[in-house]
């Protein structure tokens, strides 16, 4: 890589640092703010504080006191969460191009012991188990472009709502009570439209769309949704109209509440409908051209009606798509999601949309592989979740890189002998002080991160 290439890269990443902290406190703790940021993105397999530390000074008697710095900006520093993540929600919505939806998804961090904030035996779709684990929910903005995390909350589980003491010596809020991950999800959307992020269509997986609560959350919100379900939930077929049973006359006794039509159809399960359709119904559909070449199923959409509570006087949902997709090699029909948008949507943009759910796994993987978002060793409510804002803004400028900048066109990108996350960290040109200036006329990031702009 050349000095121009370098410095290229130093001036975007001194500009985006300077954007996200300004007025966040006096200098000591912005310079600290960017040394953490800067200390994500450096290359090394581990970043906790202490390695951070080691990276970011030549000399090794500075080691302590930026150690020291990072320590006390991340678990004592009273700076804002939310007003990072506003300013970092605000630039990526009007400068990613192409977004197109707002995707709610939870992830674990495995932990041993039982004093890190919120660690407890719980199941983990990330470890696909129950184990001992914290678990956070967060909040994405997506599109075929790029994406990036505008919100994550770490859910407390019953045990830790009701335990005063434990609660007390890692910092919870006395305003954090008992919340569901659902109701997290819609927290987190409601602080994002009041951010002036668009009304994006809400992608989720089986987990918050088998909610009925969470997608009328959504419905009252004005959001569109996109949400996988599990083949077992039951919907009225397409062309029936349920309705409660009309009383007749001389009839005696409680009124029946069990939704009927008049054809005598009862609610399916989404398995079973789907089996039902005809094979006509299924066309194979592609959405994207990936490493492995052109993406591509065959799915039906037909419009339905959920059953849930029917036989207590819930009354049927409004009419909505339910897509399936019946993978190649499968008996059957294996995924299923319900969807609010119109009824005119055409097939694609449904499947396109339900697809565009993967980018969410792309941002946990470089947050954690390459960011160092599982890396946090302090057990304390405030640290877990400064790490992560910190851990989101270094990720962020990573996909805004990507993304207005491809790499055939970016010479950072493309620079000959990158080296790989894993490498020792590149020589600085210009090291970051352990003790900051009062004044500065411009600043470095110290070390090269081209290797995570893919």
């Amino acid at each position: 890589m050349t000095p121009a290439q370098l410095r290229k890269l130093d001036e975007a990443l001194s500009a985006y640092l300077d954007e996200m902290v300004v007025g966040m406190g006096r200098l000591e703790r912005r310079r600290a703010m960017e040394a953490y940021v800067t200390g994500l993105l450096l290359d090394g397999e581990r970043k906790s504080i202490e390695p951070m530390a080691s990276r970011l000074v030549e000399d090794a008697r500075e080691v302590e006191a930026m150690r020291q710095r990072l320590q006390q900006c991340v678990s004592q520093g009273t700076w804002s969460d939310e007003a990072l993540r506003e300013r970092l929600a605000r630039k990526l919505e009007t400068q990613v191009p192409e977004l197109e939806a707002l995707v709610v998804d939870d992830t674990g961090f495995p932990k041993k012991g039982q004093h890190s904030v919120g660690v407890a035996r719980q199941y983990s779709g990330t470890l696909g188990r129950t184990d001992n684990c914290q678990v956070a929910v967060s909040l994405h903005l997506a599109g075929p472009r790029g994406s990036g995390c505008i919100g994550m909350r770490l859910y407390l589980p019953e045990d830790w709502v009701a335990d005063t003491a434990r609660r007390k010596a890692v910092g919870v809020p006395e305003t954090v009570g008992a919340a569901r991950k659902w109701e997290l999800a819609l927290e987190q959307l409601d602080d994002a439209l009041r951010w002036g992020v668009r009304r994006h269509v809400v992608l989720a997986d089986a987990g918050y769309g088998n909610c009925r609560e969470f997608r009328e959350g959504l419905t009252a919100r004005r959001l569109p949704y996109l949400v996988g379900v599990p083949g077992q939930h039951k919907v009225w077929p397409p062309g029936t109209a349920p309705h409660l049973p009309v009383k007749k006359a001389g009839e005696y006794g409680r009124p029946r509440t069990r939704f009927v039509t008049d054809s005598g159809v009862q609610p399916w399960t989404i398995e079973e409908l789907a089996r039902q359709l005809p094979e006509e119904e299924y066309r194979r559909v592609s959405w994207r051209e990936g490493s492995r070449g052109t993406q591509s199923s065959t799915f039906a959409a037909v419009r339905i009606q959920v059953a849930e509570g029917h036989v207590v006087r819930k009354a049927p949902g409004t009419p909505e798509w339910l897509l399936c997709e019946w993978p190649q090699g499968e008996a059957a029909p294996t995924k299923f999601y319900l969807s609010s948008l119109p009824a005119d949507t055409p097939l694609k943009r449904l499947v396109t949309l339900a697809k565009l759910r993967w980018r969410v796994e792309r941002d946990y993987q470089e947050m954690k592989g390459e960011v160092g978002l599982d890396h946090f060793e302090g057990r304390t409510w405030r640290g877990f979740h400064h790490h992560a804002t910190l851990c989101m803004v270094a990720h962020g400028f990573l996909a805004l890189r990507r993304a207005l900048s491809p790499p055939e066109q970016d010479a950072v990108d493309a620079a000959p002998g990158s080296t790989s996350p894993s490498a020792p960290a590149a020589a600085p040109h210009r090291p970051l002080p352990a003790v900051p200036p009062q004044t500065r006329s411009s600043r470095s990031s110290s070390r090269a991160v081209p290797h995570l702009i893919k």
